[in-house]
């Protein structure tokens, strides 16, 4: 694996930053003030490709993989104006339909997700599983008569429901040799019938909105079943490490966006005739942070990497790794460059206040902290598991 980008990547990091600049924290904010997504953005990125980078190129999509579409996400971060939806939109939904969709799935959703004129939503979570996705008690069966699916069950904390063209959605079908049920993934439009969403009330400020989904015997025609009926975990797999690879761009962004902005308040603001940067107690966990976010985009690009090189196995403990690095330096950045700002952190002049909720968020989803030290300990130490 490359540990220097390439030319190539290194252009696209720089017209992505420029693309993010251009609107900015200002504008990433009035968006969520006024309660929309940040559609005009979304428009001129998807034009410039940046949407649709990692999806193939026969499909409308760039022919990247999410190496690149990673360096979109955390350079618009790093701007102060993240796509949410880009988490879920192109990189699970669109990777899974890539990777496994029947051709008339991939014809009809990859090349409007690549040029951002439809969005997809993903629904895996639900009230009693938490992050044990087999006690998923969504489920999935044939109506014999005709053939279709018919999807019960209820899901929390999906994000962008109501502005996403539709869902798709983890559920469960019984394997008929033996009797266990496995997981398989359905594409429920916004209006089917019985698909129901209830926003949920967050102290989270974002444009993209959290719902509560119940499905009541939704009814869905056969060919709204994504891939093979029995490829089960791999299937769901092949959308989680896009996933958790994606969040740390996410989190790595905000990070470099927080300290940017506590970088310049310690180089300009003067007590005592001096930069308050100039004091070694400014300066080192500003020094540190900026180290540790380094460190997190490191192990971000070796699980994009590896995954993009069709290495699942290896692509899931380092998307993971990565996850959980990036998540506890964006944390650690914020929280420091609130303090750095004193007071004026708190302002809504400066825009960090409001990151203090938003980067505990990388802490807990997709997956939270203490489920990867799970894996890590299980999967990759061969430690006992203690459930």
């Amino acid at each position: 694996m490359p540990v220097i980008e390439s030319e190539e990547h290194k252009a696209l990091r720089a017209a992505v930053s420029a693309l993010g600049h251009k609107y900015g924290r200002a504008y990433f904010t009035r968006t969520v003030e006024e309660g929309r997504p940040a559609t005009e953005l979304w428009a001129e990125a998807a034009k410039l490709g940046y949407l649709g980078v990692n999806l193939p190129e026969e499909y409308g999509g760039g022919g990247g993989g999410i190496s690149e579409l990673s360096i979109v996400l955390e350079e618009l971060g790093a701007a102060g104006c993240p796509l949410l939806l880009m988490v879920v939109s192109p990189a699970i939904c669109g990777t899974v339909i890539a990777r496994f969709g029947s051709e008339e799935q991939k014809r009809d959703w990859l090349p409007a997700l690549a040029d951002g004129t439809r969005t997809m939503a993903f629904g895996i979570t639900e009230p009693d599983a938490g992050s044990n996705s087999h006690r998923i008690t969504t489920t999935a069966r044939r109506d014999p008569a005709t053939g279709d699916w018919l999807l019960t069950g209820r899901k929390v904390f999906v994000s962008g429901v109501d502005i996403a063209d539709a869902t798709l959605i983890v559920g469960r079908t019984e394997d008929t040799r033996t009797g266990r049920l496995k997981p398989c993934l359905f594409i429920v439009p916004r209006d089917t019938p019985g698909f129901q969403r209830h926003r949920i009330d967050m102290e989270l400020s974002a444009a993209e909105k959290q719902f509560e989904l119940v499905l009541d015997d939704v009814r869905l025609p056969a060919d709204a079943l994504v891939g093979d009926e029995d490829a089960g975990l791999l299937q769901l797999f092949a959308g989680l490490n896009p996933e958790r690879i994606m969040t740390a761009a996410f989190a790595i962004g905000m990070g470099r966006f927080a300290l940017s902005r506590a970088v310049e308040y310690a180089r300009d603001r003067t007590v005592w005739k001096a930069p308050i940067g100039s004091h070694q107690a400014i300066a080192h966990p500003l020094a540190q942070a900026h180290i540790d976010l380094e460190l997190a985009r490191l192990m971000m690009q070796k699980a994009a990497h590896l995954y993009d090189a069709g290495d699942d196995i290896g692509a899931g403990e380092a998307a993971n790794m990565a996850k959980y690095a990036a998540a506890e330096a964006c944390v650690k950045a914020v929280d420091q460059a609130v303090h750095t700002l004193g007071g004026n952190g708190l302002t809504r002049e400066f825009g960090l206040a409001s990151l203090i909720t938003a980067a505990r968020v990388s802490r807990i989803a997709p997956v939270s902290r203490e489920m990867i030290l799970n894996y890590v300990s299980h999967q990759t130490l061969g430690l006992p598991k203690s459930y």
